[in-house]
């Protein structure tokens, strides 16, 4: 059972009322008697029961019909526990929240304003009305309907009484008759009390005839009410009216209470905060602002910015460049010179943000402003306004001096910049102040911290390193930040050609003329016919293939002994190696033939790319996965891409490079919009070869995930050998493996830290994705690295595949991409020279630092005296006279 519901008369007469679980109804059958009131099962405590007529008057009215409301319950007698006594009452408020459905109804709800999450509690409801009616009995059973708290007031007192102790959301007035009370008068009482600020007060008004004219609404407004009721008691009219209020005007009166909490956050924010309208009206400081700028906030709000007093120590067209920055709602960072009321100069960092509102447009910009701590004269004043304002707070005066005067030593830390520290003050100070010269960089990308270092270390600089850290920020501030800056043409023209042929798309000046390199699908092999299996490889063959571990294979002899079919007879014999035929669920059938399509679509009349050197790349790429780091440091998948990268990653080259496929307009520059054209071509076409055709569709029984993984790994290994982004890819690997790999060999000299170095990179995909990039692109120019007279062989095949694109391109009136590279006139030592200096050097100096690649060095060495003895001697050719005759 429930416990006896009770109704409590206050001093004042006013009457809370709270009926019992098992009630169904605020309405019950009234009984009086000596001592004991009963209202509708509601127990009032008194010994004078005839003092309070108007609430036998409003109890006593029924419910109304179950259609229309909850079901009447049975009168239920008083109990000798509830007397009590109670002094005269000069009115009645009543509250109830009674049936289950209500109940439910009464859960709190959240409220989203912004990023912040709020929990509304159950509408409250004040009533006040002098007499009971049809009318307050619509309003008490609608919030019965609705879940809402009801109270019941019947005089003025009573009714602010119940307000400023209970702060109801709704209240709910009868403007009916003024013979009873002033509702005007009751509701501008309410309005004066703080309380009411966030409360929605309805005016319930006489319906008017037909042929009347509807009053203005004026009249109510300016008395405090919010809207006005036309007289209607049916319940669902009622509950109409409530529950719009509630998702209206009450929902909004929530979020701008929840505004308090962010004022409050904002009064005691130690940054000065400005915040003003789309027309720079300021329309807020907080005192911090006030602190700094020595205005009291009345003399600040309501007046535009172009009012206050300028710095002239800004530069001229600072102002123009921060309103083009935040008209376009981008956030404005940088330093800033304003004047205080005193007149003093101070050097603030300021953020501008533009907050954007309703329809999309600006509405407001929040500035935070923080005196620039490295100057001494704003220090001083800073620490001594502080002294003005917080005498008490010594600690942490001395601590931010403290702070400033270390700041140049803080600001070179890259650790302290880049962690998260718990000094959030001192790493944000330090962040404001490396944006001094940055006014338009609105994105903190890594290059903006490097940026922001030099700035801070820039600051309390010599004049001399000043304005070399300038010329250090103009150079990190152009988008070719790992392309060397070469001499002139005069001073070193092959180099300058042959970088400017390999690492532009040959954007210099387009022609008219349309060239489209002609694809020979259906080129002619020799009669040597394809194994069936790996064992019924030709004896020769098998020979040959034995040494094919060795980095001294002779990939040429393979090429002559197979008819100009290497790819397929190494590439079956690497893959069975590596058990790719395994991971890939595919049987050696299927891989054979997809070598086959795949070896055929390389045009053997390349003299330098062709199916040898896809054989070639592919043998430097399984000796590079059978050195112990690197082996260590990827997975399987890693491994099975990297092979078949290698294999596609020039499939249908034209012989011609990216730079002349752009200046001529080829279909394939179209298609791919002059970037990476070659690479994503034969990517491209590598996949369709494989996909259309079932019988050589190495792929079709891979999971769709590990497939993704794999076809994504392969495209990124293929367009990592295009040459624009050669300097990037090495200059990550460096800075992203070889550099943090020193390190830690440095630190620990256990024989188990190779070991947990390579399990490192496991454990960072980046890293393994870098190491991938950099062992293809090693295979893919590895030639130097070769043994001489390998190294000789390609150095001629290059040489005549790039003659031959000079001719071309001088025939159908092209730019000469590399002018250098006339068959009449090069020297083929110069050309191996700079391809050496420039690319070679330093990408395999890296990677052997990863790999442990001595062998590969010791060739370079030999290779490049070759050469330089050849250049020496004027020589143009491959070789000496001498040795050509021999």
């Amino acid at each position: 059972m429930g416990c006896a519901p009770s109704i409590h008369v206050s001093q004042s007469g006013v009457i809370y009322c709270r009926d019992s679980d098992e009630s169904n109804s605020p309405h019950q059958t009234t009984t009086i008697s000596q001592g004991t009131a009963t209202l509708h099962g509601l127990f009032i405590k008194t010994d004078a029961a005839d003092s309070i007529p108007s609430v036998l008057a409003y109890q006593s009215r029924q419910p109304p019909p179950p259609s229309a409301g909850p079901r009447r319950r049975e009168r239920r007698e008083p109990g000798a526990s509830a007397r009590a006594r109670a002094p005269r009452c000069c009115g009645i408020e009543a509250e109830t929240q009674t049936s289950d459905a209500s109940a439910k109804q009464a859960s709190t709800t959240e409220v989203q304003i912004g990023p912040m999450r709020l929990t509304q509690d159950p509408i409250q409801v004040l009533l006040i009305f002098a007499k009971e009616d049809n009318q307050s009995d619509g309003f008490w059973w609608a919030c019965d309907r609705a879940g809402y708290r009801c109270n019941i007031a019947r005089t003025p007192e009573s009714a602010l009484e119940c307000f400023l102790d209970k702060h109801q959301e709704i209240i709910v007035i009868d403007h009916r008759n003024s013979r009873y009370f002033d509702a005007e008068h009751i509701c501008r009482s309410i309005r004066a009390t703080k309380p009411s600020e966030h409360t929605v007060i309805l005016a319930v008004v006489p319906r008017t005839s037909a042929d009347q004219e509807e009053t203005s609404v004026l009249p109510l407004l300016s008395a405090g009410f919010n809207r006005q009721f036309m007289e209607n008691s049916s319940i669902t009219a009622c509950y109409n009216e409530l529950v719009q209020i509630e998702h209206g005007e009450v929902r909004s009166q929530f979020k701008l209470r929840a505004c308090n909490a962010v004022f409050t956050a904002l009064d005691h924010c130690q940054e000065a905060i400005e915040i003003t309208s789309e027309d720079h009206v300021i329309q807020y400081v907080n005192p911090a602002f006030e602190r700094m700028m020595g205005y009291q906030k009345g003399e600040l709000i309501g007046k535009e910015l172009t009012e206050l007093p300028k710095s002239d120590k800004n530069c001229a067209d600072l102002l123009d460049t921060i309103n083009t920055f935040i008209k376009k709602g981008k956030e404005w960072q940088g330093v800033y010179y304003a004047r205080r009321k005193s007149g003093d100069s101070i050097q603030q960092n300021v953020k501008i943000t533009p907050v954007i509102g309703q329809g999309g447009k600006i509405r407001h910009f929040v500035s935070l402003k923080r005196l620039h701590c490295p100057n001494e004269n704003n220090k001083q004043l800073y620490r001594s306004h502080r002294d003005e304002k917080y005498t008490g707070d010594n600690s942490q005066s001395e601590s931010h001096s403290f702070k400033c005067k270390n700041r140049r030593k803080d600001s070179i830390d890259v650790k302290s910049i880049t962690s998260q520290s718990s000094d959030a003050p001192s790493l944000q100070t330090r962040r404001y102040s490396s944006m001094a010269r940055i006014h338009s960089m609105t994105i903190e990308a890594p290059i903006t911290k490097v940026i922001n270092i030099i700035n801070a270390a820039q600051e309390n600089s010599p004049i001399t390193v000043a304005e070399a850290l300038d010329r250090v920020l103009e150079i990190l501030r152009t988008t070719e930040l790992y392309s060397p800056q070469l001499g002139t043409k005069d001073e070193d023209p092959h180099t300058s050609d042959l970088v400017g042929g390999l690492m532009t798309d040959g954007l210099r000046r387009l022609s008219g003329n349309e060239y489209v390199f002609s694809k020979n699908m259906n080129l002619s092999h020799s009669h040597l016919s394809v194994p069936n299996t790996i064992n019924d490889v030709p004896p020769c063959i098998t020979q040959l293939l034995d040494n094919e571990e060795s980095w001294d294979f002779n990939i040429f002899a393979l090429e002559a002994i197979t008819n100009k079919r290497p790819l397929v007879y190494l590439g079956l014999k690497v893959f069975a190696r590596f058990g790719v035929s395994e991971f890939l669920n595919c049987s050696e059938a299927t891989l054979r033939a997809w070598l086959q399509v795949i070896e055929a679509n390389y045009h053997s009349s390349n003299s330098y790319h062709n199916s040898t050197h896809a054989a070639d790349v592919l043998h430097a790429t399984a000796f590079f996965l059978g050195q112990d780091r690197v082996k260590g440091s990827l997975d399987h998948l890693d491994e099975v891409a990297a092979l078949i990268a290698a294999t596609i990653h020039d499939v249908d080259h034209p012989g011609r490079t990216n730079s002349f496929l752009c200046n001529a307009g080829s279909e394939l520059a179209v298609l791919y919009n002059d970037t990476a054209v070659l690479e994503s071509h034969h990517t491209a076409l590598a996949f369709q070869l494989t996909t259309k055709d079932s019988k050589c569709n190495i792929f079709k029984n891979m999971d769709r995930n590990h497939y993704r993984t794999l076809r994504q790994a392969i495209i990124d290994m293929v367009l990592a050998t295009e040459m624009t982004k050669h300097f990037e890819h090495v200059n990550k690997f460096v800075n992203s493996i070889n550099k943090p790999m020193a390190s830690e060999e440095t630190s620990s000299h256990s024989e188990g830290s190779d070991c947990e170095c390579t399990t490192n990179i496991k454990n960072f995909p980046d890293n393994q994705t870098l190491i991938k990039r950099m062992m293809i692109k090693c295979a893919d120019v590895a030639n130097p690295c070769r043994p001489l007279e390998l190294c000789i062989e390609w150095a001629g095949r290059i040489s005549e595949e790039y003659f031959a694109q000079t001719d071309e391109e001088k025939r159908q009136g092209l730019p000469v991409v590399m002018p250098v590279f006339d068959r009449n006139t090069c020297s083929i030592p110069k050309s191996q020279i700079s391809f050496i200096d420039y690319f070679i050097t330093d990408m395999f100096d890296a990677w052997d630092a990863f790999a442990h690649l001595p062998v590969l060095m010791q060739h370079l060495a030999n290779n490049y005296k070759h050469w330089k003895t050849l250049d020496e001697l004027k020589c143009k050719s491959l070789r000496l006279p001498s040795e050509n005759n021999n």
